[in-house]
Formats: C-alpha cells, sequence, structure tokens
C-alpha cells in the first residue's frame, strides 16, 4: 500500500525536477512511511511513497521493464500476480523481483490497455509508456484506491491525494460551485468531480491516457445487475460460500501482521469467521465503541471474538474525538461530512498499533440491500407502480405542502416526505430520501450568488445518469447500482481509505472481489430483500457460521451521537468553528445560524446539517484560506 504523484509536461516536454516530485510525495507520506522512490527522464517524473507489505526488500517503485521503455507507480495490491507472473514468465518475460508491481509492468507490455481487465485486486497505478509517449492512470473496479489528476492541454499533474496534485505550481483552487451543490446533499463529492474545478478524479473501474491527441477516458470494467440468474436458495448459498471464501483467503497474503475490523455486524463478522476457518488460527480483532448505549455494539464484538477466539482490542470514542476534524479536513482534502469518519479514524488508530494490514466488510450492505431505506424505497416505488403519474404530480405535491412538518418522526410516520417522494419518480424520490440536506434546505444555505452560478444544475442528475445506465434491472437493483457508483465509492470506501492510510494500513475488501462482486449481482433482489429483511441470501448462506443473534439482530450502523454532542459536550466548540472567520460568500450564515438555534432549542434535530456545514468551514479554513 502506498502514495503515488507525478507529472507529464505534454506540450513543452520540458523537464520535471525531482525537487517537485518531493515535495509532492512528502505531503502524502503516511501513505508510504517506509521508503521513497522517484523516476524523471525527459517530460515525465513518478514518484512513489512506500508502504511495505510483500517483497520487503525488492519492491520499491518506480519500476521498469527490461528495456526501460515502460516505467510504473503503483498504489494498491494485486491478489493474483502471482498466477500472472508465471503466465508471464512462460511468454518470455525477465523478472527482477517478487512484487505485484513489477507483474503489472510486463502485463502492460504484453496486453497494453486490456491490462487492466486481468488484474484482480485493488489500485492506483500511473504508467508512462516512452515508445508511445503517454501516460496512463487507472482505478480499480469500484474505486478503493483514489486517484486525482489536473489536465490543462499541455501538462497532467496527478496524485494518490488531491493535496499532491495541489503541491505542483499553478493548480487553481477556484471551488466546483456543482460539487460543492453535491456535498451538501451526499456528504461527499461525487466522482469524478472533485471540490476543485481544476481537479478531477479517475472514476472507478476507468483509465484516461494522455498524449499529444489529448486525453481520452475508458471503461475497462462495469458491474451489471439486470443479469440475474434462476438458481435455488440453496445453490445461491453454496455458490456465495465459495466465492466469499476464495476472496478472503486471497486476501490473507502477506509478509506483515495482518488483523481485522470487528463491528459486530453481520459484514466484518463473516470476514472474522473466514480468516479463522482459513488459516486455522486466532484472528487480532479491534472495535470502536461509544458510551451512548444506542450507538455503542461492543458487546455484539466480544461476542463474535469470544466465539472464535480473536485476540481482540476494542475502545471507546468520546466527544472530545470531534477535536480531530483539523486533521479529517487535512486528510480528507475536500469537504466530507460521513461522520463515521471519527469512529473509522480510531479504529484504524487502534489497529495500526497491532497489524499493518486489516480485513473490513465493506460492500455487503450495497450489494446485498442491507441498508433499511431500501426497505421504504421499495415501498414507495409499489405505490409509484399502483398509482397513475399524473395523479402523483397533481395530488400528493399540494398534499406534500400542505403536510405539517414530522422531521422528528421515524419515516414510515413521516406522511410529508412521503407525499413529496411519491409526487416524483423513483430516482427523485430515492435522492430527496436520502439527501443529508433537504433540497429546500439547500436552497436557503448556499449563497444567492452560488444558486445564481449553478443555474438549472440539480445534484439528482448525478445519481440519474447511474440509474438510467441500470435499465432493465429489478428497481432495487437499479437503486443498488447506483449506491455502487456513488455512494460507495465516494463515501464509504473514500472515508475508509483516507482514515486508514492516515495511520499507514492498510484495508482489504473481500466482498468486493470482483468475481464476488459479479456473483452478487447476478443473484435477483428477491433473494436480498424479503420483506423487511435485508442481505437475506447472504445471512441464510452463514447460518452455519455466525450465531442467530449476530445474524438477526437489528442493524445498527456505524452512527456517532452528534445530536446530543452539539447541544451539549461540543456546544461551545462547535459554535466558535462555525461561526468565526468566515471570509468566503458560499454559504448563507443567517441560515446556519438558524438551523443552530433550531437545534438548541430541542425542537428540531439540525445535527446533519450542522456537521455537514461544520466540516465545510474546517476545509475551507485548511484549503481557501
Amino acid at each position: 500500500m502506498c502514495g503515488i504523484c507525478g507529472v507529464f509536461n505534454v506540450g513543452s516536454g520540458d523537464p520535471v525536477p525531482v525537487p517537485l516530485l518531493k515535495k509532492m510525495a512528502d505531503t502524502i507520506v503516511h501513505r508510504g512511511p517506509d521508503e521513497e522512490g522517484f523516476y524523471s527522464a525527459g517530460p515525465v517524473g513518478l514518484a512513489h511513497r512506500r508502504l511495505s507489505i510483500i517483497d520487503l526488500e525488492g519492491g520499491q517503485q518506480p519500476q521498469t521493464n527490461e528495456d526501460q521503455s515502460v516505467w510504473v507507480v503503483f498504489n494498491g495490491e494485486i491478489y493474483n500476480f502471482q498466477t500472472l507472473r508465471e503466465y508471464l514468465i512462460q511468454k518470455g518475460h525477465t523478472f527482477k523481483t517478487r512484487s505485484d508491481t513489477e507483474v503489472i509492468v510486463h502485463l502492460y507490455e504484453e496486453k497494453g490497455e486490456d491490462c487492466f481487465k486481468d488484474l484482480r485486486g485493488m489500485f492506483a497505478i500511473a504508467i508512462w509508456d516512452s515508445r508511445q509517449r503517454q501516460l496512463l492512470l487507472a482505478r480499480d473496479r469500484v474505486g478503493k484506491k483514489p486517484l486525482f489528476y489536473a489536465y490543462n492541454g499541455s501538462r497532467v499533474v496527478f496524485g494518490s491525494e488531491m493535496k499532491a496534485v495541489l503541491a505542483a505550481p499553478d493548480v487553481s483552487r477556484d471551488v466546483d460551485l456543482e460539487a460543492l451543490s453535491d456535498y451538501f446533499s451526499l456528504l461527499y463529492v461525487p466522482a469524478p468531480k472533485s471540490i476543485f474545478t481544476s481537479v478531477r478524479k479517475v472514476l472507478s473501474g476507468h483509465y484516461v491516457v494522455i498524449s499529444d491527441r489529448g486525453l481520452r477516458d475508458e471503461e475497462y470494467w462495469d458491474v451489471d445487475f439486470s443479469r440475474t440468474l434462476v438458481k435455488s436458495e440453496r445453490e445461491w448459498c453454496e455458490e456465495l460460500m465459495e466465492a466469499y471464501r476464495e476472496a478472503v483467503q486471497l486476501r490473507l497474503i502477506s509478509e506483515v501482521p495482518l488483523g481485522a475490523f470487528l463491528s459486530g455486524g453481520i459484514d466484518s463478522s463473516s470476514v472474522v469467521a473466514l480468516m479463522t476457518q482459513v488459516t486455522g488460527k486466532p484472528v487480532i480483532t479491534t472495535s470502536i465503541g461509544f458510551e451512548e448505549k444506542e450507538f455503542d455494539e461492543l458487546d455484539y464484538a466480544r461476542q463474535v471474538a469470544t466465539q472464535f477466539g480473536s485476540q481482540h482490542f476494542e475502545q471507546v470514542v468520546r466527544p472530545d474525538a470531534v477535536g480531530i476534524t483539523e486533521k479529517l479536513a487535512w486528510y480528507y482534502d475536500e469537504p466530507f461530512a460521513d461522520s463515521s469518519a471519527i469512529p473509522t479514524y480510531y479504529v484504524s488508530k487502534l489497529a495500526r498499533e497491532h497489524v499493518t494490514v486489516a480485513l473490513s466488510g465493506d460492500g455487503g450492505d450495497e450489494f446485498f440491500a442491507g441498508y433499511r431505506r431500501y426497505v421504504f424505497d421499495r415501498r414507495e416505488e409499489q405505490l409509484r407502480s399502483f398509482i397513475p403519474s399524473w395523479i402523483r404530480r397533481s395530488v400528493f405535491g399540494p398534499l406534500a405542502a400542505l403536510y405539517p412538518k414530522a422531521d422528528w418522526a421515524p419515516r414510515v410516520f413521516r406522511g410529508k416526505a412521503t407525499f413529496e417522494n411519491l409526487a416524483r419518480s423513483h430516482i427523485e424520490g430515492y435522492f430527496r430520501s436520502i439527501s443529508a440536506v433537504r433540497p429546500e434546505v439547500k436552497q436557503q444555505l448556499l449563497h444567492r450568488q452560488v444558486h445564481e452560478a449553478l443555474g438549472s444544475y440539480e445534484t439528482v442528475d448525478v445519481l440519474r445518469s447511474y440509474y438510467e445506465k441500470a435499465q432493465g434491472a429489478d428497481p432495487i437493483a437499479r437503486i443498488l447500482y447506483v449506491d455502487v457508483k456513488t455512494y460507495m465509492t465516494d463515501d464509504i470506501l473514500t472515508k475508509v481509505d483516507r482514515a486508514s492510510m492516515a495511520h499507514s494500513l492498510e484495508v482489504r475488501a473481500p466482498l468486493l472481489d470482483h468475481p464476488f462482486m459479479e456473483l452478487a449481482a447476478s443473484i435477483p433482489a428477491s433473494f436480498k430483500l424479503q420483506g423487511t429483511t435485508g442481505k437475506h441470501i447472504l445471512k441464510k448462506s452463514l447460518e452455519g457460521t455466525l450465531s442467530h443473534d449476530i445474524l438477526y439482530r437489528s442493524k445498527m450502523g456505524f452512527a456517532v451521537p452528534l445530536e446530543r454532542w452539539f447541544r451539549v459536550e461540543l456546544k461551545d466548540i462547535a459554535h466558535d468553528m462555525l461561526f468565526q472567520d468566515h471570509g468566503h460568500p458560499l454559504l448563507n450564515m443567517d441560515t446556519v445560524g438558524k438551523l443552530w438555534k433550531e437545534h438548541q432549542s430541542g425542537l428540531r434535530n439540525r445535527a446533519t446539517e450542522l456537521w455537514t456545514v461544520l466540516m465545510f468551514r474546517m476545509w475551507e479554513r485548511q484549503f481557501l484560506s
């Protein structure tokens, strides 16, 4: 696991000075504290920060082929590199190391741009092809590893984190107002945008090619939820467990200590169970909890740790943990307001005290319909199918305007929200249900000048583009596809990557092994969401592995008690962070003040909106001041 960055002077052909490469690499030293490496020749310069996991003595980067015409820097792990290495040796390629990086070099020589399809793992890769005079930037299938770039037609600057790109001269920090609007709806900035207009993200499952001919973006993989297969429940369970066990086994390759995150939920618990089965040894596990019992899952984590005899470590997160918001703003590079970044940061810190690699359960909810919101979404879509669209628009819209606000109530009782969603299309209703800041509140929160500049732009179009691409799939499957392409990549995986790499910890996700994902996508939605139970088929497949209490308990999620924190322990410090030194006309601070007063009165829970503003303000101070 590493950090990469570099520069390609496409137009001028000017050389890239090594001091510039070092300056860029120094911003991501936390991603690779063990070694640094540089390559500069002609118009290209590549830099690498290394966290040593495999081939500790010979895996230094950048790496090259026999005649030094191809150079590679790489962040990630290729789990099938040994099989690929044997194939390439048979093809006549000569290897100098045992590393997975060198496999990428020779695979590109052998297959060109098709090489990425053969890689099984997580990766962000930069390949310099001196013969073709082109730079390729590639990202793994679901975006577990980040890759940013700034391209102005004559130069491209790239890096594992945006701060490495910003370390290069003349990279503009003009705010992308569409990205800003997206952030206040989604809590994150969706790819390919970044918060700055000059910087873009390589999309998951894509690679870009930069040369004298310009920039070309290519998709090499996508997951298809529409091609479902007909099998019995027993057959699905058997296939899932076989594929799951293989995915876990592949991710146990390491020359450094390895463990697992353990929340006590189905996904992380099943990872620990299979790790124990495969290795026949106790697993090192780490867990995070809270003093507030309604947010604490430590009892469940202990239950699983006891069942499998793991060497278990845990820590309780207290309100003073929010003091790390400045650190979080720095590590995430752009506004990011998923508050579970706090416990993720601390569980990564705790894990790094004992291991260098940790396995996680990320991906289970998105591929097996594990979130409660899918239950509500299915009910609403069933109602839409029975009621003509003209009735929904002409009747439910006005009803929503008349219905009293009930933000405090469970969603099943929120008639206003239901009427508003039913008056709209499926994807528009789903967007409203997941928006962190509701559209009417965002309208008041963003500065008038921002709205004027945005014109007719709407964040829902980000989700709509994926929803339309998934035509032919079951309505729930279409929503799962949307979440895989947006929320999972740009929220969940971003959260885990930045929080873990802040502590130089590599995190591997077996449920996001691409053969396993393709298998999961082929399972009909009816096997995933049955009644009000999500993850049905995954739970059934694990019945002989995990206890009934773990499999069928209510889902808690990785939530943080922000509502209380903003009213009690964090009240004074949060007020100072929100309202002091406001110097950029992007937000309407009168609206922020109104949200603050409503929350402090106890009549409305505005914790999510306030946290979203707070994290924006923390980012603003560090990157715009």
